[in-house]
């Protein structure tokens, strides 16, 4: 009983916070409630006993994104964007048409799963296990320089939004 109830308890939080990443106006606060969107997601998994998951999912996500979203924000002026993106017939029309839009992937996506649920064996925590270890040796043997990649990449990002910031009259412009 009480797994049910922190069940859904994590689940109000999710869900309560991924609305407010999309109704809050202030760009920081929708960005404090994406990371604890993506922490409950974290404590989802930790609940389902995924810990390496979970893990991935705070270092990752909740830490590594959440820093260069924040980073990102507040480099730029954003209330000219916010004064642009938010007036006129045709961006609420966009904005509606793109929530049904994915709002109705969503939805397929879940019936898809859900019909598939039930015609699958059952698959035991030991294959799970060999499985991530399986995956972790992949990962840190053959795709090390993917890893590697990556991380050039987002320091690539990182440097190319404080050139852009400077240079298009950002918060840091001279």
């Amino acid at each position: 009983m009480t797994e049910a109830i922190s069940f859904y308890l994590i689940q109000f939080i999710i869900l309560a916070s991924a609305l407010a990443v999309v109704l809050v106006p202030n760009p920081i606060y929708s960005a404090i409630s994406l990371a604890v969107s993506m922490t409950g997601i974290a404590a989802l998994f930790f609940s389902l006993e995924a810990y390496f998951i979970a893990g991935v999912q705070l270092v990752v996500y909740a830490g590594a994104v959440m820093v260069l979203f924040v980073m990102v924000v507040m480099l730029f002026d954003l209330k000219k964007e916010k004064r642009a993106f938010s007036r006129g017939t045709l961006s609420r029309v966009l904005k509606t048409t793109l929530s049904v839009l994915i709002f109705s992937m969503i939805a397929g996506a879940l019936s898809m799963s859900f019909s598939e649920l039930g015609s699958g064996d059952s698959i035991a925590k030991e294959d799970i296990t060999r499985s991530i270890k399986e995956l972790s040796a992949l990962l840190y043997t053959k795709y090390v320089f993917a890893f590697e990649a990556l991380a050039i990449l987002l320091v690539m990002v990182i440097v190319g939004a404080i050139a852009l910031a400077k240079a298009k009259g950002g918060t840091h412009a001279k």
